[in-house]
């Protein structure tokens, strides 16, 4: 093998050691940013389950409130068979409150 040949064999091996070395970081910087976007996405997951949670919570007293409420109150009339809610149920609870002044309704922060 002349001394030509020896050194293009030994700039080939350079070069493929050096491309071999970049695929590697890029490998190892494509991991690390799935890594960050998983933690990302599991902090996002738990936070989005505890907003869940807190409204079920919220519906589910909300509408304990109502079933107390419905015996007490003359201003609420059977539902019309093609009106899911009355249209006395659709008003923000603060307008409630002044038309049900008994009933305390908590502002949940979400």
């Amino acid at each position: 093998m002349s001394s030509s040949d020896h050194m293009k064999k030994e700039m080939r091996r350079e070069k493929n050691r050096i491309a071999a070395q970049k695929s590697r970081m890029r490998q190892t910087q494509k991991a690390d940013s799935l890594h960050l976007e998983s933690e990302s996405l599991e902090k996002e997951n738990a936070a989005l389950r505890k907003e869940v949670k807190q409204l079920t919570e919220e519906a589910k007293y909300l509408s304990s409130v109502l079933s107390s409420h419905e015996p007490l109150c003359s201003g609420l009339t059977p539902t019309a068979p093609d009106l899911p809610y009355p249209p006395h149920r659709r008003h923000h609870h603060a307008a409630a409150a002044a038309y049900h002044p008994h009933i305390a309704v908590p502002h949940y922060q979400h």
